[in-house]
């Protein structure tokens, strides 16, 4: 079958290698791509969030199956329209993309769904959302109700700090995005990543990860869109994990399908784990990025039968099958970032990387120019290895990393090390 991904990262990056590794995968194009992408599929230049260009696109390409990798394409509505046009499509609606899109949303959700979570304030008036930080206290953690690129959601250790973050979304920081704000009690714990996917009924679980938000070693300085992964999460046991369903996804998706705008795709669930009870930290309406590349190093080719299944309604017929492993995935970052960084600076030594089943660099923000891959975005490369033991994932992964030539990029020593130190 012809197939088309949407997006132009290292989540797309994983998607696309993990796809071509199916039988079923005739033809591969992603758009727009990036410069990793190039070398094993096509890219094409494409409005990937106007539904109309998509959708002709797909039906001049002959293309059978959509795979949907951001969430603004989603929230804009291109699974709709192709899904009007009769396009087999991965991804959820416009209106069950609110899960993301509008955090007050899924609050409003979770209250229906009686989802444990966060206990929180919504607001659209600068000055009440200050008189309810003033009451609560901090810490205290202050979020954009729109989408913000996963840079609106503040940890505010102090009043000051969440004050300060109030001015700044209404002050329009992160534009349309920070016009509501969702004001949450902090909560203690470990975070985990849960990835279920779900056709509007059946929910299968695929996998868990933990990600590393935050941009320094230990967990320090300010957060990112992720520094690196591992998968499985160990603090997400098969205990935690069957509460999280049954107290948490399941009751949404079934909320969701009482509304009749049924959930169909993947779900990513944020949970807060402390004292042995998982709790909502967020939901995603696609992969998280960088959690697809351990997931799609983990599960291979069957995840593109998955996600077929789930989107002809025929997950009720589907499992994935886990080998006893782990992966682990590195983020190479551009000096400055999460704050201001130079593009286009040149990377070398990737040619000699090895590209297998337990070694992939995936590719996040990068172009090639006169023969050589350029530095093009914030977060730039992903290395990934899987290996029997997390121990043996990160040694081949750091390992990896050692032969990269890049002066002007940084990462993380750490990543794994929640796990490790238990």
């Amino acid at each position: 079958m012809n197939i088309l991904i949407l997006g132009g990262g290292g989540r797309e990056h994983a998607l696309a290698w993990a796809v071509m590794q199916n039988p079923k995968c005739d033809r591969l194009i992603v758009a727009p791509g990036n410069a990793g992408i190039a070398a094993i599929a096509d890219c094409a230049k494409l409005n990937i969030e106007d539904g109309a260009a998509v959708t002709a696109f797909a039906t001049d390409n002959a293309i059978d199956f959509v795979i949907i990798g951001p969430e603004a394409p989603l929230a804009a509505g291109v699974a709709d329209d192709l899904r009007a046009a009769g396009i087999l499509t991965f991804g959820p609606s416009a209106a069950a993309a609110k899960l993301e899109a509008s955090k007050a949303f899924t609050k409003e959700i979770c209250d229906a769904a009686a989802a444990p979570t966060a206990a929180y304030g919504h607001f659209t008036d600068a000055e009440a959302a200050r008189t309810y930080v003033r009451a609560q206290g901090a810490p205290i953690v202050v979020k954009a109700d729109g989408l913000a690129a996963g840079k609106g959601v503040i940890v505010a250790m102090t009043e000051d700090e969440a004050l300060a973050a109030i001015d700044d979304m209404f002050g329009g920081e992160f534009g349309e995005a920070g016009a509501e704000v969702v004001i949450e009690e902090f909560m203690e714990g470990e975070e985990a990543s849960f990835f279920v996917l779900s056709d509007g009924q059946t929910v299968l679980p695929i996998g868990t990860a933990q990600d590393h938000k935050r941009v320094g070693e230990g967990d320090t300085g300010p957060n990112t869109g992720g520094m690196g992964a591992y998968s499985p999460a160990p603090v997400l046991t098969d205990d935690l994990a069957e509460m999280a369903l049954d107290r948490i996804v399941r009751p949404t998706i079934a909320e969701m399908a009482r509304r009749g705008t049924p959930y169909a795709g993947v779900l990513y669930v944020g949970l807060m784990i402390d004292k042995g009870q998982p709790r909502l930290v967020e939901y995603n309406v696609r992969f998280g990025d960088p959690e697809c590349q351990v997931l799609m190093m983990r599960l291979g080719a069957q995840a593109l039968d998955l996600m077929l299944a789930a989107a002809e309604g025929q997950l009720n017929e589907a499992r994935a099958e886990w080998a006893d492993d782990h992966a682990i995935t590195v983020v190479l970052a551009a000096r400055g970032y999460p704050g201001a960084y130079e593009k286009g600076t040149p990377i070398g030594g990737l040619d000699a990387l090895p590209e297998t089943s337990h070694q992939m660099v995936f590719h996040a923000g990068t172009i090639e120019a006169d023969g050589k891959i350029l530095a093009s975005g914030g977060r730039v490369l992903n290395v990934t290895a899987r290996g029997d033991t997390l121990q043996e994932a990160q040694a081949r992964a750091y390992d990896m990393v050692a032969r990269i030539d890049w002066p002007d990029g940084f990462w993380r020593r750490d990543i794994g090390w929640r796990a490790l130190k238990k």
